[in-house]
């Protein structure tokens, strides 16, 4: 079974890069081991230089009629105000940070792929060896259940890992990956939102540590706790009291409708691309998911990428495509470690400091918000503006 492009993955980044390739002509396969999808809420903010990506593949509108807008956030200490940062100089097409389920971002690039291709996603396969001859990848799976599983293989021209931060394909080629740890562990939770903060995202300074608060579709409000060490078998009821603690806001912890814990780690490829396999998303670099920009990196991975891959199939000459999978290399690797130590800023923010430091602290939030061009500098950072690669009109998205 040959094609173009064989995609490993069909999570957010590999549905995305899929879409991006069927509409300019190229064949695609897309497979993803799952069997159905997670419907966990997960990853939730799109950044505006993600979503002008999404318009390209056509989806960004129905993602932000589904959404909620977080056109601006507040920092809380204490109960009172340290300061607020507008979103709305961001950008001219989207200027807003997306807040709109995992799952529900997957459903809409699911779709708009099978609308170029109903026989494009394969599921239930998983990839147990891929080889490259220099000419071709083949990749060997395991396909249907525990009881009647069977071997596939699958030819292709190039083949893209967008299979996660356990990614299975950077294990079968021996990648080097180069990892880090923090001393920063969380658990959040999704609760019924109590309405006292509209649809701004907030975060509380506390002495204890960082809580995030972020608006979701359906009246949901997403919590977010730094905590000291691992959370353990903690539930929604610790999760909603450890709020109140820090915040004086009691989530109703019998509207939970989704809890995960985690350690935060970062981990980055020493390369990306591997002769005809290249690694996007997490399966090339994980960054901690506080500030939120992990799939919204792998989709720009995969926006720089595609007409890379096109040029390629297009039969150019090799060393000018060889050239650009290497330029594409070194950029998106350079991309990741500034989305690290953005996201080591950010888990910084958030650790617990005395009441002298932590008053500092609020005083210089205090005066970064109170300078326009502070403000503006501070919001293009946190929404990813400095690996934008382009604007789109301000009707792009109406």
């Amino acid at each position: 079974m040959a094609t173009d492009v064989l995609i490993i993955g069909g999570g957010p980044v590999g549905l995305f890069l899929a879409a991006l390739l069927l509409q300019d002509g190229a064949s695609v396969r897309v497979l993803e081991q799952r069997h159905t999808r997670n419907l966990h809420t997960r990853a939730i903010g799109i950044h505006p230089p993600a979503l002008e990506a999404l318009h390209q593949v056509g989806i960004a509108g129905s993602a932000v009629e589904d959404g909620v807008q977080i056109r601006e956030g507040m920092a809380v200490s204490g109960g009172k105000t340290v300061g607020t940062m507008s979103f709305g100089g961001v950008s001219d097409a989207f200027p807003f940070v997306l807040a709109l389920p995992q799952y529900r971002t997957e459903e809409l690039l699911e779709e708009r792929v099978r609308q170029l291709d109903g026989e494009s996603i394969v599921r239930g396969v998983r990839a147990t060896e891929v080889t490259d001859d220099g000419g071709q990848v083949t990749v060997v799976g395991q396909a249907g259940g525990p009881e009647r599983c069977h071997e596939v293989k699958f030819g292709a021209s190039l083949v893209v890992a967008a299979d996660g931060a356990r990614s299975q394909v950077r294990s079968l080629l021996d990648i080097p990956l180069d990892s880090r740890s923090y001393p920063d562990h969380y658990l959040m939770g999704d609760f019924q939102d109590p309405g006292l903060h509209g649809e701004r995202a907030v975060l509380f300074l506390e002495p204890g540590g960082i809580v995030e608060s972020f608006p979701l579709p359906g009246g949901i409000r997403r919590w977010v706790v730094r905590l000291g060490r691992p959370a353990g078998s903690a539930g929604p009821v610790q999760l909603a009291e450890l709020v109140r603690e820090r915040t004086g806001i009691l989530p109703d912890a019998r509207t939970s409708t989704m809890l995960s814990a985690f350690s935060v780690r970062s981990a980055l490829t020493r390369k990306m691309a591997a002769g005809r396999v290249v690694l996007i998303g997490d399966a090339a670099h994980e960054i901690s998911p506080i500030g939120g920009q992990g799939m919204n990196l792998g989709w720009l991975d995969a926006q720089a990428l595609s007409p890379i891959i096109l040029a390629s199939l297009a039969g150019g000459r090799k060393d000018s495509t060889d050239r650009q999978f290497e330029e594409f290399d070194a950029c998106r690797r350079q991309a990741a470690i500034v989305a690290r130590r953005q996201s080591e800023i950010n888990m910084m923010l958030g650790r617990p400091l005395p009441e002298p430091l932590l008053a500092l602290r609020n005083l210089g939030i205090r005066a970064a918000a109170a300078s326009p061009a502070v403000n503006l500098w501070v919001a293009r950072r946190f929404t990813m503006q400095s690996l934008a690669r382009g604007r789109l009109p301000s009707s792009a998205y109406r």
